[in-house]
């Protein structure tokens, strides 16, 4: 099982969406063929995707209610996706991470500069992974990925994903003698009353 975040199920959902930038600050090119590649392949691998249900409330706080409708639809729709809560256990797991890191003193630090209400959001999404004993958590969320680091939990940017193998290929530009030949040929044809 592997878990997605807000960071790449909002541009999955909402291709209305600005482009994401990486952690460079540089926009993301084909961000659409990348996670609809990750997710064909997630579905032929059989691998659960799981959605974490705080990562959903952040994509639909802005959908409205009919777009939050379809995007609850679409993601039901497909055995590939399940939608997870935030229950008992995912609380027991957030109360243990929370708990230890009390307890190590660093309270807040190495974890992010985001507001203790975001990190502890994202504890609960880091939570609900390691309930679901997901082995990767696909995010951009620099918070996610050092609560994940604590948990165990692999993170992979959206940036890192691959784009499909064709359109990972270049085209290939011809040029010199086979490019050549191929003009000569042109040219024999104009030149031949017959052609």
């Amino acid at each position: 099982m592997v878990v997605i975040d807000a960071t790449v199920l909002m541009p999955l959902m909402r291709p209305d969406i600005p482009v994401p930038a990486g952690a460079d600050g540089i926009p993301i090119t084909r961000v659409k063929e990348r996670i609809d590649y990750l997710v064909k392949r997630l579905e032929k691998e059989r691998t659960k995707i799981i959605v974490p249900t705080p990562a959903l409330s952040e994509v639909l706080v802005r959908a409205g209610a009919e777009a939050s409708e379809k995007i609850i639809e679409h993601l039901q729709k497909f055995a590939v996706f399940r939608i997870e809560p935030f229950d008992t256990k995912a609380a027991i797991e957030v109360a243990a991470m929370n708990r230890e890191l009390l307890n190590s003193r660093q309270r807040k630090r190495g974890i992010g500069n985001a507001t203790w209400a975001k990190i502890k959001f994202d504890w609960q999404i880091v939570a609900i992974a390691k309930v679901c004993a997901a082995t990767m958590i696909y995010s951009d969320d620099g918070d996610i990925k050092a609560i994940s680091a604590r948990a165990g939990i692999k993170v992979q940017a959206l940036a890192d994903l691959p784009l499909p193998p064709e359109d990972a290929q270049l085209g290939l530009e011809l040029t010199g003698a086979a490019d050549d030949s191929l003009k000569e040929r042109e040219n024999e044809n104009q030149e031949d009353p017959r052609s």
